[in-house]
């Protein structure tokens, strides 16, 4: 069983993570679709930021938990327009990316998605909360 990231880790690993999602944010205009992939990799970075904050102050095991829960409370989207819902698509690419960082079991991640809401049973309001 591989050992767990300390939180020192973890901020190291969302630091990197937030400069590719800048990087991101000075190239959209180069992408088909710029305002999208621009509101994509600012949602990304929004979450590294906010699971960094959460990670300061509280232990790795509980970031991870916290993560998961964010994960779960988003809508699928699956299956729509590339450059639709970007905000949202841009929190799922960033929760995925943490657990790949963390090491989060395949199962872990499975049974975080399968709780998922489908996006036309959540009010807007709550598609997009930061949480």
């Amino acid at each position: 069983m591989k050992e767990p990231m300390t939180t020192e880790q973890i901020l190291l690993g969302l630091k990197h993570y937030r400069r590719i999602a800048r990087q991101d944010m000075l190239r959209a205009t180069e992408t088909p679709h710029p305002e999208a992939f621009l509101k994509h990799a600012e949602s990304r970075r929004e979450i590294y930021a906010a699971l960094g904050s959460y990670a300061e102050a509280h232990a790795s095991d509980e970031v991870i938990e916290h993560a998961l829960e964010r994960y779960r409370a988003l809508p699928f989207v699956t299956g729509t327009a590339e450059h639709e819902h970007p905000d949202i698509k841009g929190h799922e690419n960033a929760l995925e990316n943490f657990f790949l960082l963390v090491g989060l079991d395949p199962k872990s991640r499975r049974e975080a998605r399968s709780r998922r809401p489908r996006l036309d049973t959540v009010a807007p309001a709550e598609s997009t909360r930061p949480g």
